[in-house]
């Protein structure tokens, strides 16, 4: 696997003229923000060695290499998910090749049903912490050494001090923004009702397909990590309802301009 991951980024290398210090993933309803982006190169994921290739309508499968908020980013423009069949090595692949790749941080975002009765769609939240139940872990099988530690620490799975700051950026930007706890799941099927209360009790504020994977991998190398979720529909009682793909997206494109502008923002500072 470390052979696989040096020689993505030897061939990235070829094709990037400058080395990124931000790691971003942009998830469902996201893609607007590489529209702010000052591009210098991209590529598509095809033409990447080793790379999967995304399926999920609305992610365009492309690597994108700029400046965004004065700082040197490389933007996955649509990621992988458990449920197109891929395995967690393939999923957290792109996240390992960006830190071969020189980034310091990194920044994931993503649609999600609420569970929290407080939610309305088209609400903004800062993940503080994550419940992993997928099936199985990134970090199983033979430890990656060059990678990091056999047992790494999940005490802050997302930067205490990114999410104080983005708070302060929020509030003088006057988006409205909440805190909480994602729930990973497989998919890709949306939950019953049954199981949206369970993700409740639990402690789970959203559910959502993606990011748990690829936060594991991240601070498994020592990345620090922010995340923002968008809540595009709703898994509370009486608030259930039949919800398509296409909803989904539309409700995170309604937002993604005022994330856009909260990640812009968080950047600079």
């Amino acid at each position: 696997m470390w052979n696989t991951i040096q020689k993505t980024t030897e061939f990235l290398k070829t094709k990037f003229s400058f080395e990124p210090e931000i790691g971003i993933v942009l998830g469902t309803g996201f893609g607007g923000l590489v529209n702010e982006i000052e591009i210098v190169d991209a590529i598509n994921y095809t033409d990447i060695p080793n790379f999967p290739t995304s399926t999920v309508k609305g992610h365009a499968g492309r690597l994108v290499l700029g400046k965004l908020g004065d700082k040197k980013v490389i933007a996955m423009q649509g990621r992988f998910h458990y449920y197109e069949g891929y395995s967690m090595n393939e999923i957290v692949f792109p996240i390992r090749v960006m830190k071969a790749l020189g980034i310091q941080r990194l920044i994931l975002s993503n649609a999600s049903g609420g569970v929290n009765p407080d939610f309305e769609i088209g609400e903004i939240m800062i993940q503080t912490d994550h419940i992993n139940l997928f099936p199985t872990n990134p970090l199983i099988g033979p430890n990656i050494e060059e990678l990091g530690t056999r047992f790494p620490d999940m005490s802050e799975p997302y930067c205490k001090k990114t999410i104080a700051k983005a708070h302060e950026i929020a509030q003088r930007l006057n988006i409205k923004v909440a805190t909480g706890i994602y729930a990973g799941l497989t998919g890709p099927n949306l939950e019953t009702p049954a199981e949206y209360k369970f993700i409740r009790t639990i402690g789970a504020d959203t559910v959502g397909m993606s990011t748990v994977p690829e936060v594991i991998a991240a601070r498994h190398m020592g990345i620090p990590c922010f995340a923002v979720s968008i809540i595009t529909d709703l898994g509370v009682e009486g608030k259930i309802v039949e919800v398509t793909h296409e909803d989904v997206q539309r409700a995170a494109e309604k937002v993604e301009p005022q994330v856009t502008k909260l990640i812009k923002e968080l950047l600079r500072a």
